[in-house]
C-alpha cells in the first residue's frame, strides 16, 4: 500500500480549511515562527515553507513515480522565477498573461530539455540534467542584455501586479496563494500517480524491460512526468518571485535541487505528504538553524561546539546523512511502520515488487 494513502482525504482536506484560516487566528509557536500566526513575518516564512513543500511534490514526481534522479530540476523553479520577472519588467503585459505565457515556456524548455535527458539512464541522465541547469545558472549570472540582473538577481516589477499581491500589507493574500499552489501541485501529482501516464512510469521505474515487452511506451510516459515535474516547479518558482519580490542566480543551480533531493528524502520518497512534510521541515530548520547559529548562545560555546553550529549547513547535511543511514524511509516510511502498514518505496523491496505488478496491471490497454 502506498504511504500517500495513511492520510484519508477528509483529514487532508480539514487540515487544508485549517491551514486557510490560520492568518486569521493568533498561535503562537515559539523557537519556530517568529511571531504569532497573524503576523507577517509569521506568514511569510509559512508560505516560504508552502512554496518550497510545493517544489518537493514536483520533484517527488520525478524521483518517487518515475525513479527519475534528476540534479537539474531547479532549473525549472528558475524558469517560473525569472520568467515572470523578466516579462513584468520588460513588457506591458498584466500578472495573468505573463504568468500563462511563462508557464508556456517553461513547458517548452521542459520537453526539450527532458527529451535529450530522457536518452539516457541512471548517472548519466543526473549528470545530462546537471548540465542544463548549470548553462541555465551561467546565462542568468551572466546578465545578457541586463535581463536577470546578473549575481545582484531580478527584483519584482509592481507596476504589472494586482495590489493585492505587493507588500508587507498584504502577506496574507500572499500566503492564501502559496497554499492555492501546494493544494494545485498535490492534486496535480496525485492525478499523475493515479493515471494510465503514471502507472506505465512507475513500473518502468522497478522494471523497464517487461514494460517494454508489454508493448507500452516507457520513454513516453517518463517525459511527461518529466514535463508535469517541471511545470508544477515553474508555479512554485512564480509564487517565489511574488512572494520574495524578486529572486536570485541560487534559484537556478544545482545547489537547490540537491537542496530539494534532501527535502524529499528526509519526508520519504514515494510519499506525497511526506514530500510536503519533508520541504516544510527543512525550511523550518534553515531558517531557525540560521538564526541559532549568530546567536550568543552559540557564540559562547567552546570552539568544538561553536564552528559546527555556526554553520547551519553542516547541521542539514548530518541530519540528511542520519535519516539516509537510520530511517532509509523517512518521515513517511517510519510512520507507515509504527502504524503497521509497511514502507515508503524506498524502504521494503517486497513492497515494491507489488507496486510493480500492479501499476502493470493498471497500465495495460
Amino acid at each position: 500500500m502506498r504511504i500517500s494513502k495513511i492520510v484519508p482525504a477528509g483529514a487532508g482536506a480539514a487540515f487544508v480549511v485549517l491551514l486557510a484560516v490560520l492568518p486569521l487566528l493568533s498561535v503562537s509557536l515559539p523557537g519556530i515562527l517568529p511571531g504569532p500566526t497573524y503576523t507577517p513575518g509569521a506568514l511569510q516564512l509559512l508560505a516560504l515553507c508552502m512554496v518550497y513543500a510545493s517544489l518537493a511534490l514536483s520533484y517527488n514526481l520525478l524521483l518517487g513515480t518515475g525513479g527519475l534522479l534528476s540534479f537539474g530540476h531547479a532549473l525549472y523553479f528558475g524558469c517560473g522565477a525569472y520568467g515572470l520577472g523578466i516579462l513584468l519588467e520588460r513588457t506591458d503585459l498584466s500578472l495573468w498573461p505573463a504568468f500563462g505565457l511563462t508557464l508556456l515556456a517553461a513547458g517548452v524548455i521542459a520537453v526539450v530539455t527532458g527529451a535529450v535527458s530522457l536518452r539516457v539512464t541512471g548517472i548519466p541522465f543526473a549528470m545530462v540534467t546537471l548540465a542544463f541547469a548549470q548553462a541555465g545558472s551561467v546565462l542568468v549570472r551572466r546578465n545578457p542584455g541586463g535581463l536577470t540582473g546578473g549575481e545582484e538577481g531580478l527584483s519584482l516589477a509592481t507596476e504589472h501586479v494586482p495590489d493585492a499581491l505587493v507588500g508587507v500589507v498584504h502577506t496574507r493574500n500572499l500566503y492564501w496563494a502559496a497554499l492555492a499552489v501546494v493544494v494545485v501541485a498535490y492534486l496535480v501529482v496525485l492525478w499523475m500517480d493515479r493515471s494510465r501516464v503514471g502507472h506505465v512510469a512507475a513500473a518502468a521505474r522497478e522494471n523497464e524491460l517487461r514494460v517494454r515487452a508489454l508493448g507500452l511506451q516507457p520513454y513516453t510516459a517518463k517525459l511527461v512526468v518529466f514535463v508535469v515535474g517541471g511545470l508544477i516547479a515553474s508555479l512554485s518558482g512564480v509564487m517565489y518571485l511574488l512572494l520574495q519580490s524578486g529572486t536570485v542566480p541560487r534559484s537556478v543551480g544545482a545547489d537547490l535541487t540537491i537542496t530539494v533531493l534532501v527535502m524529499v528524502v528526509l519526508g520519504g520518497v514515494g510519499s506525497r505528504w511526506g514530500a510536503i512534510v519533508g520541504g516544510v521541515l527543512y525550511t523550518l530548520l534553515n531558517q531557525r538553524l540560521t538564526l541559532l547559529a549568530g546567536s550568543d548562545a552559540v557564540e559562547s560555546l567552546p570552539a568544538v561546539l561553536h564552528v559546527p553550529l555556526s554553520e547551519p549547513m553542516f547541521i542539514l547535511g548530518a541530519l540528511f546523512v542520519l535519516v539516509v543511514l537510520f530511517v532509509p524511509g523517512g518521515i513517511a516510511g517510519t510512520a507507515a511502520k509504527l502504524t503497521g502498514r509497511g514502507g515508503s518505496r524506498s524502504g521494503t523491496t517486497v513492497l515494491e515488487t507489488a507496486d510493480s505488478e500492479r501499476e502493470l496491471e493498471e497500465a495495460r490497454p
